[in-house]
């Protein structure tokens, strides 16, 4: 059976009692490339990552079996092998560039790479892409010690061996739009790696439709406070585009939807369909680009005005995290391999490739979604046209009150319209389209519009 009808019911906190059941489609499909992901191979990926002993950005390019150089080559050679396997369809490079001094963590100029896969869509008329990342470089308590063993498991070769593991399941299928895999460096030294190929996504006109960046998700047990929460994942979003023109922030700030920016509405996917796919994983929406004051790899994409997100571990453990590796008092520092949990590692890289699998295979978004405004009423219309390529079997119209984090209803409609018995002052509301198999497309915030 390719197909597995869940009912799946949702709690309209307006009315105080359930009044909706919603039949969601689990696709079989993607449900075996879920669970096709492996925690030995991944742990296998992070203790050969560490082997390198230092990754650091600055570190020796010219050796084959330690240093940046020679993790990026063998990062490259992998992403080669999984190409091969799936019919030599990937398509494998560094993105190299040369970094010029800072005055900070650059001393001197220096060649960064990172190391893309891409997967082409299969079909033309979608130009979404779809990218995952992690990076690959590692540093310890001084940011600038290049030469001393840096081993980076969590930070972030957690991050990398999700990609890569993502990378050798995925590059044997095929997909409506194109997936991009990469392992970014440069991140511990000022996001560089990440700054150079967003700027290049934008001056090349990439539709990065979302990037899903991974930095520090294998580590389920915090020692400070004593938490150990392998079912907890966060994703980390903007609310407002920094790109957000003075129009746009007037009609945004009418409408109040704040909340409800591309990265947002990305999240709220992220967490439907990841809850679907894995078992025993909470999805923990966090409304901020990232932690507090600190930034990642999605940033420039941000910055560049994409809808990119921050996906990490429920608790970070700072006792393993940019520590050189010693004992003191009994006590052992540093990000090594054993301290990862690799099933939990296993359960947060399923959660991203049933996203990007789900999203890879729907077709596009419907678009000019508008709520008519011609009148005062206390129903509320919504008018939208066809998506661009493949046609959909339909579309859901989402519905939440203003209160509430998550969508909490959806309800399917044939037709390019639709008029419901809800005020628009009362609710916010979405529209996505659904192809014949269940897989939905993001969903597009409706503006205003006669």
């Amino acid at each position: 059976m390719k197909y597995l009808a869940l009912s799946m019911f949702f709690l309209l906190c307006f009315s105080n009692k359930l009044i909706a059941q919603q039949t969601i489609v689990r696709d079989m499909n993607i449900t075996s490339l879920v669970n096709e992901v492996s925690a030995n191979n991944q742990e296998a990926l992070i203790k050969k990552l560490v082997s390198f002993q230092t990754r650091h950005t600055l570190s020796d390019t010219l050796s084959k079996t330690t240093g940046i150089g020679a993790a990026r080559n063998w990062i490259k050679s992998e992403f080669e092998k999984y190409a091969a396997a799936g019919g030599n369809r990937l398509q494998v490079s560094f993105d190299t560039f040369i970094q010029p001094a800072d005055g900070r963590r650059i001393t001197t100029p220096v060649v960064l790479k990172n190391v893309v896969a891409i997967l082409p869509g299969t079909d033309p008329s979608d130009k979404r892409m779809l990218m995952v990342s992690g990076h690959y470089d590692s540093r310890i308590t001084d940011v600038m010690n290049s030469k001393d063993f840096a081993p980076g498991a969590n930070d972030d070769a957690s991050g990398v061996a999700a990609v890569m593991e993502m990378c050798r399941i995925m590059s044997k299928q095929k997909f409506n739009c194109t997936l991009i895999f990469v392992a970014m460096v440069g991140e511990e030294q000022g996001l560089y790696g990440a700054t150079n190929l967003a700027k290049r996504a934008k001056e090349e006109g990439w539709n990065v439709h979302l990037l899903l960046n991974n930095d520090i998700i294998g580590n389920s047990y915090e020692m400070e406070t004593d938490i150990k929460d392998n079912k907890s994942v966060r994703v980390f979003s903007e609310g407002v585009s920094a790109l957000e023109t003075p129009a746009q922030a007037a009609a945004r700030q009418s409408a109040g939807t704040e909340n409800d920016g591309k990265a947002r509405q990305a999240a709220r996917y992220i967490k439907e369909v990841a809850e679907r796919y894995v078992d025993q994983l909470e999805v923990k929406l966090i409304y901020r680009r990232d932690r507090y004051l600190r930034g990642g790899d999605h940033t420039p994409f941000s910055q560049q005005g994409f809808a990119a997100v921050r996906i990490t571990e429920m608790n970070e453990d700072f006792n393993r995290q940019h520590q050189d590796v010693r004992t003191e008092n009994g006590f052992k520092y540093g990000d090594l391999p054993e301290y990862i949990d690799y099933n939990y590692l296993q359960k947060v890289t399923r959660m991203n490739l049933s996203v990007m699998a789900n999203l890879g295979l729907s077709t596009q978004e419907p678009e000019n979604v508008t709520i008519l405004t011609g009148g005062l009423t206390n129903k509320t219309t919504l008018k939208w046209e066809e998506p661009k390529g493949k046609k959909p079997k339909g579309y859901y119209v989402l519905m939440r009150e203003t209160t509430s984090p998550f969508w909490e209803k959806k309800i399917f409609v044939k037709e390019n319209s639709t008029t419901l018995s809800y005020s628009k002052d009362n609710y916010y509301f979405g529209v996505q389209s659904v192809d014949e198999d269940g897989h939905e497309s993001l969903v597009v915030t409706p503006k205003a519009g006669r």
